[in-house]
């Protein structure tokens, strides 16, 4: 076989392989009601490969047949779509800007209502807790922790945490400028930590999806960070939209700092407050 044959071949392989793909988050669509159809196509197609190797399948068709047949199967690898990449106080320069630039306006409320999108394992949740606590303003919150994937949620309403991790979250807190000791935030058990009862008491874990679900109530803030990039450009109009929506006039949006609002229909009705990727819902 010449190098062009070879070529071709390679070409027609891969379309193939998309095909399959695509056959397999339709099959997820129709008999599980998870929509992954307009995320990312690479990143999807990471996921599903990976997935496929480890499972060391002959086959796509196979993952397929496996989805329809075996529901545990499946929930494995909604596992690997869902993205569990956090820590406590990641990117500290983005927990300053909200002490900063974000904490006065939200003080002028006497009730705040902040919505975590994507919220995985609910390591940023409770880093916002410990911000607003420090803020004298947890008492008067009611913090919102969504993920579509009921695994995560319910790791992240245990808050037990690995010890091992505690050093880099420590530094990460200092970095954003914590008040406290962070050890005062958790108590030590072996390999884990449980983190203070105080900080959970005003915090919600719930299912959502943003492909799928509509408006979440009536937010003072939302916090949706590092999540939108994994989405398809029409996904994350949808997305934006669905903030928009449930956003008080003049609340709060927290993007990743990969993230914007600029190619956005939306991008005129918010007014960006931090080059951290945080933006105000400006008043109709």
């Amino acid at each position: 076989m010449n190098d062009e044959n070879q070529i071709l071949q390679s070409e027609e392989d891969k379309s193939n392989q998309n095909i399959e793909i695509a056959l397999i988050l339709e099959a997820i669509y129709l008999k599980y009601g998870y929509d992954f159809r307009n995320y990312s196509k690479a990143h999807i197609k990471r996921r599903i490969l990976s997935r496929f190797m480890r499972e060391k399948l002959s086959n796509l068709s196979e993952m397929q047949y496996l989805l329809l047949t075996n529901p545990e199967w499946f929930h494995n690898l909604l596992l690997d779509f869902s993205l569990n990449v956090t820590e406590m106080f990641r990117d500290p320069k983005f927990f300053q800007a909200v002490r900063a630039q974000v904490v006065p306006l939200l003080k002028t409320y006497p009730f705040l209502k902040i919505w975590h999108a994507g919220c995985s394992t609910g390591e940023e949740v409770y880093s916002m807790a410990i911000l607003l606590k420090e803020e004298d303003m947890l008492d008067k919150c009611i913090i919102y922790g969504t993920d579509f994937n009921q695994i995560v949620l319910d790791k992240a309403a245990e808050a037990i945490y690995p010890l091992d991790r505690m050093k880099e979250y420590t530094n990460n807190y200092n970095k954003a400028e914590g008040k406290a000791s962070f050890s005062d935030y958790f108590s030590a058990n072996y390999n884990a930590v449980l983190l203070d009862k105080e900080l959970k008491k005003n915090i919600v874990f719930s299912d959502h999806n943003l492909v799928t679900d509509g408006v979440f109530g009536e937010m003072n803030m939302i916090v949706c960070r590092n999540v939108l990039i994994y989405f398809n450009r029409a996904l994350q109009e949808k997305v934006i939209k669905l903030f928009y929506e449930s956003l008080l006039p003049g609340g709060i949006l927290c993007l990743g700092t990969k993230e914007t609002l600029i190619l956005s229909d939306y991008n005129e009705k918010f007014e960006q407050i931090s080059k951290l990727n945080i933006f105000k819902k400006l008043y109709d």
